[in-house]
């Protein structure tokens, strides 16, 4: 009897063994399907996944078959934070023309990354638009550096990556990268995002309903700007940047020696295109020399094709370096 209870025990003990490997093995899947729904299989190499979204950023600083857009010799522009921020207002606003949800929403985004960054109305008979405003203080008369930020009402659903995003990303990006590089004693420099430069959908006259954020605050401020310059049209891809006919020559000279310094001169043709009714135009009105650098040639203006696929990282970074060298220069004097 003695040795039947001793098989016996030593039949249970192996049964008692058996029954606690199983559970550790359930509790040790248990515990990697846990890892695995929180983080993924911790041996597993994610690199392949951020090359290619690296990857897929590096694309944008190449150029498109064709495309001659040169590179900068100096490194001063954030085109990545700008490039950015362009993609930024495309993929989370969307449609947003002036007077929207959406463009409101914007407009909050971009007050809190200019330098002191405020709203100004652009008043009567435009009641709910207002112009995004940021400065560096210094010496009058300011130097001012704008874009617009709306789009187009019509086609529904434009995005605007070059005729919106690309300006406003441009100055803000501009503003950082002048903020952080403090002159003493130099210059004011204002950093402007216009509302209501397109006209409202159905207006019949875009010269008498359009440039209402401009047209305002040359009405209110021309006096103590000494020069502007305008950023619209300036991250298509083979981007060319000739002289808009209504732009101040000596201004524009000295904009393509500043071109010429950051080494992307071949962007600013020596030559002069089209005369174009912009956000510069209220100034030149008043008497403040001005300019606006606008691809005018740019093929899918007005169109729902003005998407991500037409800009790129590498023009942003040719006009954000070229305008920073002049603002500089400006503000020195």
């Amino acid at each position: 009897m003695a040795g039947g209870d001793k098989g016996e025990g030593a039949a249970k003990g192996a049964r008692v063994r058996v029954l606690v490997a199983v559970l550790v093995v359930q509790i040790l899947v248990a515990l990697a399907l846990i890892i695995f729904v929180i983080g993924g299989w911790p041996w597993v190499d994610r690199a392949p996944a951020r090359t290619a979204a690296a990857a897929e950023v590096d694309a944008r600083f190449l150029p498109a078959p064709g495309d001659s857009v040169p590179t900068p010799a100096v490194d001063r522009f954030d085109s990545a934070y700008a490039f950015a921020l362009l993609r930024r207002q495309v993929e989370v606003y969307g449609w947003r023309p002036a007077g929207s949800r959406a463009l409101r929403r914007l407009a909050v985004d971009l007050r809190g990354r200019l330098p002191g960054g405020r709203f100004e109305p652009v008043g009567a008979p435009h009641p709910g638009l207002r112009n995004v405003v940021g400065v560096i203080p210094g010496r009058r008369p300011a130097i001012l550096v704008g874009a617009h930020y709306d789009v187009e009402a019509r086609p529904r659903g434009f995005v605007g990556a070059n005729d919106g995003a690309a300006g406003t990303a441009a100055v803000v990006a501009l503003s950082r990268a002048l903020a952080a590089q403090p002159v003493p004693g130099g210059r004011e420099v204002r950093f402007v995002l216009f509302d209501g430069e397109e006209e409202p959908a159905g207006a019949a006259d875009p010269r008498s309903s359009g440039l209402r954020g401009s047209t305002a605050y040359a009405r209110r401020h021309a006096r103590s700007v000494g020069q502007m310059i305008l950023l619209d049209y300036v991250a298509g891809r083979g981007l060319r940047l000739p002289r808009e006919a209504t732009s101040d020559r000596r201004l524009w000279s000295r904009l393509r020696a500043a071109a010429d310094r950051a080494g992307v001169e071949t962007a600013f043709p020596d030559e002069t295109g089209a005369a174009v009714y912009d956000d510069h135009t209220p100034f030149l009105e008043a008497g403040v020399p001005a300019v606006d650098l606008i691809d005018w040639g740019y093929p899918w203006r007005d169109t729902l094709a003005d998407d991500l696929s037409k800009v790129s990282a590498r023009s942003l970074d040719v006009t954000g370096e070229a305008v920073l060298e002049l603002v500089d220069e400006l503000r020195r004097q």
